[in-house]
């Protein structure tokens, strides 16, 4: 959410007339976020203003991006609150900005909670659960792509970086990681879209109830459980340390099971998939971090942090019967 790709009030001005949005009131770059250039923009005509986010997508492609644009429509119109992206003159949600694959969302109302709390995250579970069952009848398909097989061939990349204690433990863990793959166990999660990047700052309150999720742009066909581990490893996470928080952590699994109880094979594999969920971010951020690419808003996450994830996960095993 970098700015990589500047947009002029002209292009957005079009853009708006194109969607029949009205006219342009304001337009600001969003500073958070390294993967794609977002912009807030409001837009005017004779209902009032109304907000919106446009995003021009940096590396993902126009092949990948209808399952993530379509999944967000899917789960809107199954009732879960997410953006829904608009549509031009001819229906199409896929748009063109700046040569630029683009789509434009409505903006949701809330902010950020920042410092959860146990009903925050028990919120979070259970919609959280709810989008899983609201996605399984959803016809399209595609791999996370930042799953396995991306480890695989990243970790390679980023090694020349670390030091012989940290090259040691993502060796080893990725190896584990194979390992956890290849088992019976793994085979018999249950799957289906997930969010697979679903932090604090992609969920909006407002005066304490969640108001909805966003940036599915790391969507994908995976297990739900590695949806639910990716969660758990930062609303259940003191930040400082990376250590474990019991009391967020059972309210979350306990409001996410009493929508969607976890099965015998989710609750096997806990532990491992806290590992894993720890590891595709450190992975990803050693690589944001050392192999950076310009941008005006530019602002890379520290990778150390969710090493120290991985140490306490690997040291302090969670297991679904402690929850």
């Amino acid at each position: 959410m970098a700015v990589f790709t500047e947009v002029s009030e002209a292009e957005a001005s079009a853009l708006l007339r194109e969607l029949k949005l009205g006219e342009l009131r304001e337009l600001r770059g969003i500073q958070s976020g390294i993967e794609n250039t977002n912009y807030f923009v409001t837009a005017e005509d004779m209902f009032g203003a109304r907000e919106y986010v446009l995003t021009l997508f940096e590396r993902l492609t126009f092949e990948q991006l209808p399952f993530y644009l379509h999944l967000m429509k899917h789960l809107a119109q199954h009732g879960i609150p997410v953006p829904d992206p608009q549509a031009d003159r001819g229906g199409d949600i896929l748009l063109t900005v700046c040569g630029k694959p683009a789509a434009l969302v409505n903006k949701l109302e809330g902010r950020h909670e920042l410092a959860p709390g146990p009903d925050h995250c028990a919120q979070v579970g259970a919609m959280l659960a709810r989008m899983h069952l609201a996605g399984r009848d959803y016809n399209r398909h595609q791999p996370n792509l930042r799953g396995l097989a991306w480890w695989n061939e990243t970790v390679p990349v980023v090694l020349p970086f670390l030091d012989a204690a940290q090259a040691a433990l993502i060796r080893g863990e990725l190896a584990y990681q194979n390992h956890v793959a290849a088992s019976a166990a793994y085979a018999a999660l249950p799957r289906g879209p997930v969010h697979a990047d679903l932090f604090r700052d992609n969920v909006m309150f407002d005066e304490g109830r969640l108001t909805g999720f966003f940036d599915f742009y790391f969507a994908g066909v995976d297990s739900w459980l590695f949806d639910v581990a990716v969660c758990l490893n930062d609303w259940a996470i003191d930040l400082p340390t990376g250590r474990h928080d019991a009391s967020r952590a059972a309210a979350f699994v306990e409001a996410y099971a009493q929508v969607r109880p976890l099965s015998a094979a989710e609750r096997q594999l806990l532990p491992a998939m806290l590992r894993a969920g720890a590891l595709r971010f450190w992975i990803s951020r050693l690589w944001d971090f050392h192999l950076p690419r310009e941008a005006s808003l530019l602002q890379p996450h520290d990778p150390g942090h969710f090493e120290r994830v991985l140490r306490e996960r690997i040291a302090h095993p969670v297991t679904a019967a402690s929850l």
